[in-house]
Protein backbone atom coordinates (compact mmCIF):
# COMPACT_ATOMS: atom_id res chain seq x y z
CA UNK A 1 0.00 0.00 0.00
CA UNK A 2 1.28 3.47 -0.90
CA UNK A 3 1.53 5.95 1.96
CA UNK A 4 -0.11 9.30 1.29
CA UNK A 5 2.15 12.31 0.93
CA UNK A 6 1.95 14.39 4.06
CA UNK A 7 4.50 16.95 2.92
CA UNK A 8 3.81 18.63 -0.41
CA UNK A 9 6.45 19.29 -3.03
CA UNK A 10 5.79 22.99 -2.43
CA UNK A 11 6.74 22.58 1.26
CA UNK A 12 9.83 20.59 0.32
CA UNK A 13 10.94 23.23 -2.20
CA UNK A 14 10.42 25.96 0.42
CA UNK A 15 12.62 23.94 2.78
CA UNK A 16 15.20 23.53 0.00
CA UNK A 17 15.20 27.30 -0.63
CA UNK A 18 15.79 27.93 3.08
CA UNK A 19 18.59 25.36 3.13
CA UNK A 20 20.22 26.95 0.05
CA UNK A 21 20.06 30.31 1.87
CA UNK A 22 21.78 28.74 4.87
CA UNK A 23 24.58 26.79 3.18
CA UNK A 24 24.56 27.57 -0.54
CA UNK A 25 23.89 25.27 -3.49
CA UNK A 26 27.40 23.80 -3.60
CA UNK A 27 27.36 22.64 0.04
CA UNK A 28 23.69 21.66 0.03
CA UNK A 29 22.94 18.04 0.85
CA UNK A 30 19.75 16.06 0.63
CA UNK A 31 20.17 15.38 4.34
CA UNK A 32 20.14 19.13 5.09
CA UNK A 33 16.98 19.63 3.04
CA UNK A 34 15.38 16.59 4.64
CA UNK A 35 16.13 17.97 8.11
CA UNK A 36 14.67 21.35 7.14
CA UNK A 37 11.54 19.66 5.72
CA UNK A 38 11.22 17.10 8.54
CA UNK A 39 11.59 14.16 6.17
CA UNK A 40 13.95 11.28 5.50
CA UNK A 41 16.54 11.85 2.75
CA UNK A 42 15.15 8.77 0.98
CA UNK A 43 11.86 10.63 0.50
CA UNK A 44 13.69 13.34 -1.41
CA UNK A 45 15.42 10.75 -3.59
CA UNK A 46 12.04 9.13 -4.34
CA UNK A 47 10.49 12.44 -5.36
CA UNK A 48 13.39 14.25 -7.05
CA UNK A 49 15.94 11.55 -7.85
CA UNK A 50 19.03 13.44 -6.76
CA UNK A 51 20.35 16.72 -5.42
CA UNK A 52 20.49 18.01 -9.00
CA UNK A 53 16.88 16.96 -9.57
CA UNK A 54 15.83 18.76 -6.39
CA UNK A 55 17.75 21.91 -7.38
CA UNK A 56 16.24 21.83 -10.89
CA UNK A 57 12.78 21.51 -9.34
CA UNK A 58 13.61 24.47 -7.11
CA UNK A 59 14.79 26.50 -10.12
CA UNK A 60 11.63 25.62 -12.04
CA UNK A 61 9.44 26.42 -9.04
CA UNK A 62 11.22 29.74 -8.53
CA UNK A 63 10.56 30.73 -12.11
CA UNK A 64 6.87 29.99 -11.67
CA UNK A 65 6.21 32.02 -8.56
CA UNK A 66 5.70 35.74 -8.44
CA UNK A 67 4.63 38.26 -5.82
CA UNK A 68 3.63 40.76 -8.51
CA UNK A 69 0.01 39.64 -8.91
CA UNK A 70 -0.62 39.67 -5.16
CA UNK A 71 1.00 43.08 -4.78
CA UNK A 72 -1.09 44.50 -7.62
CA UNK A 73 -4.30 43.08 -6.17
CA UNK A 74 -3.50 44.67 -2.79
CA UNK A 75 -2.55 48.14 -4.08
CA UNK A 76 -4.55 50.69 -6.04
CA UNK A 77 -1.25 52.33 -7.03
CA UNK A 78 0.88 50.50 -9.62
CA UNK A 79 4.07 52.04 -8.21
CA UNK A 80 3.13 50.99 -4.67
CA UNK A 81 2.53 47.48 -6.04
CA UNK A 82 5.95 47.57 -7.72
CA UNK A 83 7.67 48.50 -4.47
CA UNK A 84 5.74 45.85 -2.55
CA UNK A 85 6.54 43.10 -5.07
CA UNK A 86 10.25 43.97 -5.20
CA UNK A 87 10.30 44.10 -1.41
CA UNK A 88 8.73 40.64 -1.30
CA UNK A 89 11.38 39.30 -3.68
CA UNK A 90 14.10 40.83 -1.52
CA UNK A 91 12.60 39.42 1.68
CA UNK A 92 14.23 36.11 0.78
CA UNK A 93 17.54 37.68 1.85
CA UNK A 94 18.17 38.81 5.40
CA UNK A 95 21.95 38.77 5.71
CA UNK A 96 25.06 39.16 3.54
CA UNK A 97 25.85 35.49 4.17
CA UNK A 98 22.44 34.44 2.90
CA UNK A 99 22.95 36.63 -0.17
CA UNK A 100 26.29 34.93 -0.80
CA UNK A 101 24.67 31.51 -0.48
CA UNK A 102 21.93 32.50 -2.92
CA UNK A 103 24.54 33.87 -5.33
CA UNK A 104 26.04 30.39 -5.29
CA UNK A 105 22.86 29.25 -7.01
CA UNK A 106 23.56 31.90 -9.66
CA UNK A 107 26.76 30.00 -10.48
CA UNK A 108 24.57 27.04 -11.48
CA UNK A 109 22.34 29.38 -13.47
CA UNK A 110 25.30 30.75 -15.41
CA UNK A 111 27.19 27.51 -16.04
CA UNK A 112 24.51 24.86 -16.55
CA UNK A 113 22.18 25.20 -19.56
CA UNK A 114 19.16 23.65 -17.80
CA UNK A 115 19.46 26.01 -14.84
CA UNK A 116 20.22 28.94 -17.13
CA UNK A 117 16.98 28.37 -19.03
CA UNK A 118 14.95 28.64 -15.82
CA UNK A 119 16.89 31.69 -14.63
CA UNK A 120 16.50 33.45 -17.98
CA UNK A 121 12.77 32.74 -18.02
CA UNK A 122 12.49 34.11 -14.48
CA UNK A 123 14.44 37.25 -15.39
CA UNK A 124 12.25 37.83 -18.46
CA UNK A 125 9.07 37.20 -16.48
CA UNK A 126 10.17 39.60 -13.73
CA UNK A 127 11.02 42.23 -16.34
CA UNK A 128 7.59 41.73 -17.89
CA UNK A 129 5.86 42.22 -14.54
CA UNK A 130 7.88 45.37 -13.89
CA UNK A 131 7.07 46.71 -17.37
CA UNK A 132 3.38 45.93 -16.88
CA UNK A 133 3.25 47.87 -13.61
CA UNK A 134 5.17 50.78 -15.14
CA UNK A 135 2.75 50.88 -18.10
CA UNK A 136 -0.13 50.96 -15.61
CA UNK A 137 1.65 53.75 -13.72
CA UNK A 138 1.83 55.79 -16.94
CA UNK A 139 -1.88 55.20 -17.58
CA UNK A 140 -2.68 56.17 -13.97
CA UNK A 141 -0.62 59.37 -14.22
CA UNK A 142 1.99 58.21 -11.70
CA UNK A 143 4.63 58.42 -14.44
CA UNK A 144 4.81 60.88 -17.33
CA UNK A 145 3.25 60.00 -20.66
CA UNK A 146 5.79 59.02 -23.29
CA UNK A 147 8.10 57.16 -20.89
CA UNK A 148 10.04 54.42 -22.66
CA UNK A 149 8.54 51.66 -20.50
CA UNK A 150 10.79 48.78 -21.66
CA UNK A 151 13.97 50.80 -20.99
CA UNK A 152 12.68 52.03 -17.64
CA UNK A 153 11.66 48.49 -16.67
CA UNK A 154 15.17 47.26 -17.41
CA UNK A 155 16.66 50.11 -15.36
CA UNK A 156 14.37 49.24 -12.43
CA UNK A 157 15.34 45.56 -12.66
CA UNK A 158 19.03 46.47 -12.76
CA UNK A 159 18.57 48.83 -9.79
CA UNK A 160 16.82 46.06 -7.83
CA UNK A 161 19.60 43.54 -8.47
CA UNK A 162 22.35 46.10 -7.91
CA UNK A 163 20.73 47.24 -4.68
CA UNK A 164 20.81 43.68 -3.34
CA UNK A 165 24.52 43.35 -4.14
CA UNK A 166 25.50 46.74 -2.75
CA UNK A 167 23.44 46.18 0.42
CA UNK A 168 25.12 42.81 0.97
CA UNK A 169 28.51 44.54 0.80
CA UNK A 170 27.76 47.62 2.89
CA UNK A 171 24.62 46.86 4.87
CA UNK A 172 24.61 50.49 5.94
CA UNK A 173 20.81 50.83 5.91
CA UNK A 174 18.02 48.20 6.06
CA UNK A 175 17.59 46.36 2.77
CA UNK A 176 13.97 47.41 2.25
CA UNK A 177 14.85 51.07 2.65
CA UNK A 178 17.90 50.77 0.37
CA UNK A 179 15.88 49.00 -2.29
CA UNK A 180 13.08 51.56 -2.20
CA UNK A 181 15.55 54.46 -2.41
CA UNK A 182 17.44 52.91 -5.34
CA UNK A 183 14.28 52.15 -7.31
CA UNK A 184 12.88 55.62 -6.58
CA UNK A 185 16.13 57.14 -7.83
CA UNK A 186 15.42 55.50 -11.19
CA UNK A 187 11.69 56.37 -11.20
CA UNK A 188 11.79 59.97 -9.89
CA UNK A 189 12.93 61.64 -13.15
CA UNK A 190 9.90 60.09 -14.86
CA UNK A 191 7.26 61.26 -12.39
CA UNK A 192 5.00 64.13 -13.48
CA UNK A 193 5.88 67.72 -12.63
Amino acid sequence: MVRPRTTSDEEILAAAARAVGQVGAARLTLAAVAREAGLAPATLVQRFGSKRGLLLALAEHGSGTSPFEAARAANPSPLAALHEALGALASRVDSPEQMANNLGFLQLDLTDPEFREHAADDARRTGGHIAGLLAEAVAAGELRAGVDVPRLARAVQVAYNGSLILWSLTGDIPLGRALRADVDEVLDPHRPG
